[in-house]
């Protein structure tokens, strides 16, 4: 086991507070720090004591760090990439390709001669990027095409003339066909269409949210994106998606193509070991709605929210993603019952509150502190992690998919 140094990534949605408390570091911090990363992504790899970056560490040695299995399957790359994501400003409107729609477009932008850093660039990585996120605090995202019908009723409590003609689209093809040419529609209007329909749209909202309408939360959700992205495209889209509010330890796994954008709150996020976005607005970052309309899902229907199996302390989160899997530690002031985990794997150990004592079969015990974490190789031995101080701790837990 060594101990890890990971980057922070200062995009301007981020909190200047909530990574730089979690570090230990001075609040507030000088410009927005929006995600930790924990891995192995050639991006921003982090470091392992006295031994280079952890990029390093595995290419020499894939079978020791990943265990057989893992290195068969993934050759010499760490195949997730952990995060502590804290969001004080809605992010990008967005999706994830597939393997097939990643591999095909890393092909065609290399083909191309796209810089891989470039910011036009969607594909920077041939993998696709299935992720889980699990909140640490109250988190509120959009995600997944809500049921058409809702969609409906949502759109005739905020009707307004320039909205009918759509409003009638929907309601006559209530299904993802029906959303799928609503989007398609609302995402390539004209900007001066656009500047005349959102104004109406605002106002409608605002009335709504007056009168305790039945869509209040949504309604204030498109005043917020509207005033931070006036005439943006991705503000009518949002309309059209899942609003969801998670309590800390709840998650959602976003697969391949499902649309989203996480609106405000702090959370443990694992993902396939990749970094392509392809953004459908509410960003000044690129916007590709062609290759975007290309990989999204249009599949209908509430978003589960998952809130893990429970064995003991440990709370598991099962998603079918071979890449990834994410399990959440805890214990309340007073609790001490030990978490045993097998060794044989790649594993990665952050400690979000408190401070947890792991110990390594046959090995001395290493105190793991709030913010800090562990990179634990597969040829380790099985290790026993409890709570050190009876304060209470929380820690998580990525390895790759069972």
């Amino acid at each position: 086991m060594e101990l890890l140094h990971n980057a922070v990534r200062p995009y301007a949605w981020g909190s200047r507070t909530t990574i730089a408390e979690l570090l230990g570091r001075e609040v507030p911090a000088p410009h927005p720090e929006a995600e930790l990363w924990l891995g192995a992504h050639p991006g921003d790899p982090s470091t392992v004591d006295g031994n280079g970056s952890l990029l390093e560490v595995i290419a020499a040695d894939p079978v020791s760090q990943l265990g057989s299995d893992a290195a068969a399957r993934w050759g010499d790359r760490l195949p997730f990439l952990l995060k502590v994501l804290a969001a004080e400003e809605p992010l990008s409107l967005q999706a994830h390709p597939s393997d097939e729609q990643a591999a095909a477009g890393y092909a065609r932008e290399d083909t191309a001669g796209i810089p891989r850093d470039a910011p036009n660039r969607n594909y920077p990585d041939p993998t696709a990027k299935p992720e889980l996120l699990c909140a640490l605090t109250e988190f509120h995202a959009l995600a997944g095409f809500r049921d058409p019908r809702r969609t409906v009723a949502l759109l005739r409590a905020v009707e307004t003339p320039g909205l009918v003609p759509y409003v009638d689209l929907l309601a006559a093809q209530p299904d993802g066909e029906g959303l799928r040419a609503l989007f398609t529609t609302w995402i390539t209007l004209p900007q001066p269409a656009l500047d005349k329909l959102e104004p109406e749209l605002l106002d409608a909202c605002v009335a709504h949210v007056r009168g305790h309408g039945e869509f209040e939360l949504e309604c204030r959700t498109i005043l917020q994106l509207g005033e931070a992205y006036p005439g943006d495209a991705g503000v009518l889209a949002a309309l059209l998606l899942n609003r969801l509010v998670l309590a800390p330890g709840e998650a959602i796994f976003l697969p391949a193509g499902n649309l989203h954008s996480y609106l405000h709150g702090a959370g443990v996020e694992i993902l396939a070991n990749s970094d392509n976005v392809l953004r459908g607005g509410l960003t000044p970052k690129h916007v590709d709605v062609p290759e975007l309309l290309r990989v999204l899902d249009f599949s209908v229907g509430d978003m589960p929210v998952l809130r893990g199996e429970r064995t003991g302390r440990r709370w598991v989160y099962p998603v079918p993603a071979p890449e990834f899997e994410l399990s959440r530690l805890e214990w309340a002031a007073g609790e001490a019952e030990e978490v045993h985990l097998p060794g044989g794997l790649p594993q990665i150990l952050v400690c979000t509150r408190g401070a947890v004592g792991v110990l390594p079969d046959g090995g001395a015990e290493r105190e793991l502190a709030r913010g800090r974490s562990l990179w634990i190789p597969a040829s380790d031995p099985k290790i026993t992690i409890r709570p050190l101080d009876g304060s209470g701790a929380q820690a998580f837990l990525a390895t790759v998919g069972s």
